[in-house]
């Protein structure tokens, strides 16, 4: 078996990228179900959060969203969502969206499209005092920050479908929950604490009102 690759550094390319944008779809906490891509500005301000991780590709000070750019990271989310649909069976998908899933090829090919819209040359990046060097990209400047933006994501979330991270990808299952999450130890079941919380909740009403 071959060694697992070393975690990534949260600011660099390559850190669950993918899985932060698929996760930009939420559990609103009443019910129902959250989007923080609505808006350009929900857009400019998720770039900002994430300025670290996308450093190399754009500047995110300089960012600002348009309709276009918001219309295309949101088509390529529901690529990466319905690639995440495959990726998590035999186990269910996120209950948001499991009843209009994109396609698979249509997902795949959007998928590629996006990635092709800005070619990125691999590169190494090795910053002073870092113990270990992380495989990146090289962004060239003249394209504009909306398509670079995207195909980051894109180069992104193809590296971790096609890694060994995919196999940790698990659909929340917990009360409401419609997030995906990283499987992060064997006994893992729930995104957070709170679903589990919410989960045995729920069980113990369900054995109460089955006894009564």
């Amino acid at each position: 078996m071959s060694p697992s690759p070393p975690p990534t550094d949260p600011e660099e390319p390559g850190s669950r990228l993918a899985l932060a944008l698929a996760v930009t779809i939420r559990h609103d906490g009443h019910g129902g179900v959250a989007d923080d891509l609505r808006t350009p500005d929900g857009l400019t301000a998720w770039v900002t959060e994430h300025a670290g991780a996308l450093r190399h590709a754009l500047d995110a000070r300089e960012f600002i969203a348009d309709g276009a750019a918001l219309s295309a990271v949101r088509a390529l989310r529901e690529a990466v969502r319905a690639l995440f649909a495959r990726a998590v069976r035999p186990g269910p998908p996120s209950r948001a969206d499991a009843h209009r899933l994109l396609p698979e090829p249509e997902a795949v090919a959007r998928l590629n499209a996006a990635a092709a819209l800005v070619p990125a040359a691999p590169a190494l990046h090795w910053p002073p005092g870092a113990a270990a060097p992380t495989a990146g990209a090289a962004w060239p400047p003249g394209p504009p920050a909306a398509d670079r933006l995207t195909a980051a994501l894109a180069h992104d979330a193809i590296a971790f479908l096609a890694g060994p991270d995919r196999a940790r990808l698990r659909a929340c299952q917990g009360p409401r929950c419609v997030r995906y999450f990283m499987k992060d130890h064997p006994r893992q079941e729930w995104c957070k604490p709170s679903c589990g919380n919410r989960a045995r909740v729920a069980r113990h009403h369900r054995r109460h009102r089955a006894e009564s």
